[in-house]
């Protein structure tokens, strides 16, 4: 068991939900319990798998913990991905070409 805030990989998902965050403040009010709703769901997810992966008592379980968070985050992508094809990020914004490459 380790303390998950000790994790880079915690940490970089954690100012990735942050951005999240931020980032869909400004998408239309139509999107809010749609694709908002959905984004900041998958980017806590991300962090969330890998907070809860660290506590168990094995590395089997870590592992399997840190592949649904790999999921959330390809989930995140494909988001991103149709949030910038709806024109709801902006080229030039710095959020159309995030990555998560620790």
């Amino acid at each position: 068991m380790q303390d998950f805030r000790n994790l880079k990989v915690w940490r970089k998902s954690h100012e990735l939900a942050l951005a999240v965050y931020r980032a869909t403040m400004d998408y239309p009010d139509s999107e809010r319990y749609g694709l908002v709703h959905q984004m900041r769901k998958a980017a806590i997810s991300v962090e969330s798998n890998i907070a809860e992966g660290s506590s168990r008592g094995t590395d089997l379980d870590f592992r399997r913990f840190l592949f649904m968070a790999l999921g959330s985050l390809s989930e995140l992508e494909c988001q991103l991905i149709l949030s910038k094809d709806l024109l709801m990020l902006s080229p030039g914004s710095g959020r159309e070409s995030w990555r998560f490459d620790g």
